[in-house]
């Protein structure tokens, strides 16, 4: 049975709100439930999604779900909810299986979100954006300058799962260019068809389907 996502984002954004509501009020012992531990990715592998929905502090949610909430929109309307949930999902969860090699414990969307941030950089470079709320900057140098600081923090580290971000980003950039391989190739099958005009071609890519 084929299931039809229509939308992703708020979906995504409202759950890990409601689950920093519950770690909120039940403390510590709600989080330590569903974080990522090291070692429970070969014993407990559902820490590997769950810990996506969790978040240190009011200031972590806050950024993760504001460039979910600015950034995701664009990069969904472009691969329809579907692959933006794969994406996303598929992101944090090699994201948090890597950095469980590297980090005692580790929680929230930050892998899932610079993975969103990566698809979008192949597929929108020249989106403009603000980079840290006061230089103007095409997309595809902001996430240079983010892998930068990553890679800085894996050296110098500061409590970040700078690791993480990196991961997160790869899988993001890997399946950008995926998408916009398979959009060249249809691009090309369907050029000489008179019948199929733009609309035809874009819903295609969001949806697999003419």
């Amino acid at each position: 049975m084929k299931i039809n996502v229509r939308n992703a984002v708020m979906p995504l954004i409202i759950i890990t709100i409601l689950v920093f509501m519950l770690q909120a009020i039940f403390g510590s012992s709600f989080t330590g439930a569903f974080l990522l531990t090291k070692g429970s990715v070969f014993s407990e592998q559902w820490r590997l999604v769950t810990a996506m929905f969790l978040h240190g502090s009011p200031m972590h949610l806050f950024f993760n779900m504001y460039a979910l909430l600015i950034f995701g929109p664009l990069l969904e309307s472009r691969i329809g909810a579907r692959r933006f949930f794969i994406v996303y999902l598929g992101s944090g969860l090699i994201a948090n299986i890597i950095s469980s090699f590297f980090y005692n414990s580790a929680l929230g969307a930050s892998g899932a979100v610079m993975g969103m941030l990566g698809a979008l950089i192949i597929l929108m470079p020249d989106l403009q954006l603000l980079f840290f709320f006061i230089v103007p900057m095409p997309l595809w140098v902001a996430g240079i300058l983010w892998a930068a600081l990553d890679s800085f923090g894996v050296f110098f580290p500061s409590g970040t799962g700078n690791i993480a971000h990196l991961a997160g980003m790869a899988c993001g950039l890997g399946y950008g260019m995926m998408l916009k391989e398979k959009k060249k190739t249809f691009d090309r099958k369907f050029s000489s068809k008179s019948h199929m005009d733009k609309e035809d071609m874009e819903e295609y890519l969001r949806t697999g389907r003419i």
